[in-house]
């Protein structure tokens, strides 16, 4: 695919970015893209590697036919790569920003360090296929008298309702909040991605037919039994939001706070949406500390950095990992190596080998981190304690499940529950335990990748579609 010899001819090219002095003043994108020229010649360096592992099982959740549209954009033909790209993913300009590309470390080229700017090509693709207007509502020409209730206006609930909407079924989605898109617009900050991609989507799907319900708290102001008695099917794609608890004496101190809270209060304030009744959580002028060594860590570090912090320190409880992971070992598998976000190369100091021991703070206020460093079990080290200096604290170490007091709560017993407490569902049909209720994306897997749940959203519309008619065009 692509240029016979073009991987040998051309260079990895990556986009580039503002300088951190720059992008730090504001919220925005600060990724400055490759030129169409730029992307075809990268789109180029696809080379024909035999088993392209890129769009395999261990590349890419939604499969993504990348040499295909790779060979398609090199050729000059745009319009019919745009199409290919949808052929399998619903959002491509989603997953184009945010996605960590797992596609490219399964790339053989990545067997020398080189692989092809998969996802540089993808973004273009989605952006371009918008500024053309090659994409548009594909409303459904025949409608099947099937009504399906989505809970959950998430990458995985969106992507399962555009799928029903053009197999012809009634698609009303019901979303907590007072817009669509989950954690993709609440919890991930607008300068990894602006929020009128969503806004755009959300357009083009209820121009398809899908009607959204913002301020409906399923389990709170409205119960899943009432919207299955409603509807032919329910598909419940309602997230895992219930943080890991770090285990540690001070949460309750003033300055501590979980991860979500600050991100979705700077995502809101960003936004123009209404402040909620919750006190601010503000970095500027204080010395940040983040627990934690994930994706989410990593926003509280950037946000912190543009609310004007004046120190951030990140506390990973995992040892550093190598700088270059034994290829052999591991390839075309996702590897264990050292890696800097764009955040923490904003000047955040990163503590490894470091347990979070207590928070301390004088007079109900918090005033630093106890920590110390670990062995290889992780347990600490006799004589390694040490304090930061910290005003602000976020706990940033993943999410536990669902939200256990709202729709699971409501339903007793009847919402069963796998031994990690998602939503116990398979991924051959989605069901769960209540009938005519299904599940997919984080609340089923747990904490996961938008691509993940895009790919679910996508399979367990087919399901449902099957459920509802005995059969399905849909792709699985």
């Amino acid at each position: 695919m692509g240029k016979v010899t073009g991987f040998m001819e051309i260079d990895r090219q990556e986009q580039k970015y503002q300088p951190a002095s720059d992008r730090i003043r504001h919220f925005r994108e600060f990724t400055i893209p490759l030129n169409d020229s730029e992307i075809e010649r990268q789109a180029a360096r696809c080379m024909d590697c035999g088993i392209p592992f890129c769009h395999g099982p261990t590349g890419c959740p939604v499969n993504n036919q990348i040499p295909d549209w790779n060979d398609l954009v090199y050729q000059g033909d745009w319009e019919l790569a745009v199409q290919n790209l949808h052929s399998t993913n619903n959002f491509p300009e989603f997953t184009g920003r945010v996605c960590p590309a797992p596609c490219e470390e399964a790339c053989t080229l990545n067997i020398e360090d080189i692989p092809v700017n998969i996802k540089s090509v993808e973004q273009a693709l989605a952006d371009k296929g918008f500024a053309e207007g090659w994409i548009v509502p594909q409303p459904a020409p025949i409608k099947t008298g099937k009504t399906v209730a989505i809970i959950g206006a998430g990458p995985a609930g969106m992507a399962a309702a555009q799928q029903l909407a053009r197999a012809g079924h009634t698609v009303h989605v019901y979303e907590r909040e007072p817009k669509a898109g989950g954690l993709l617009r609440y919890g991930i900050p607008d300068f990894k991605m602006e929020k009128h991609y969503i806004d755009r989507r959300v357009e083009q799907l209820e121009a398809e037919g899908v009607t959204f319900h913002y301020g409906v708290n399923v389990g709170v102001n409205e119960s899943m039994e009432d919207l299955a008695e409603r509807h032919d099917a329910v598909i419940l794609c309602a997230g895992a939001e219930r943080p890991r608890d770090p285990g540690v004496s001070g949460m309750e101190l003033e300055g501590c706070h979980w991860a979500m809270d600050y991100l979705v209060q700077q995502n809101r304030r960003v936004g123009g949406e209404p402040a909620t009744n919750a006190a601010p959580i503000w970095a500027g002028g204080k010395h940040v500390v983040v627990i934690g060594g994930g994706d989410t860590a990593s926003d509280c570090v950037g946000t912190a950095f543009r609310q004007g912090a004046l120190s951030v320190t990140q506390l990973d409880i995992r040892p550093i990992p190598p700088i270059k992971e034994d290829k052999m070992a591991v390839w075309p598998y996702w590897p264990t190596k050292f890696r800097t976000s764009s955040s923490q190369a904003e000047g955040a100091e990163r503590e490894f080998s470091a347990a979070t021991l207590a928070l301390v703070g004088e007079e109900g206020r918090v005033t630093g981190v106890k920590c110390a460093r670990v062995d290889e079990k992780r347990i600490p080290i006799e004589g390694s304690e040490f304090i930061l200096r910290a005003d602000l604290v976020m706990a940033a170490i993943g999410f536990s499940g669902p939200l256990l007091d709202t729709y699971i709560a409501q339903s007793g017993k009847k919402l069963e529950l796998d031994g990690r407490t998602n939503v116990k569902a398979n991924t051959n049909d989605y069901k769960t335990s209540m009938d005519k209720v299904f599940a997919a994306g984080d609340v089923r897997r747990g904490q996961s990748l938008v691509v993940w749940a895009i790919r679910e959203g996508r399979q367990a519309a087919r399901a449902v579609d099957e459920f509802l008619t005995g059969k399905s065009d849909l792709p699985r």
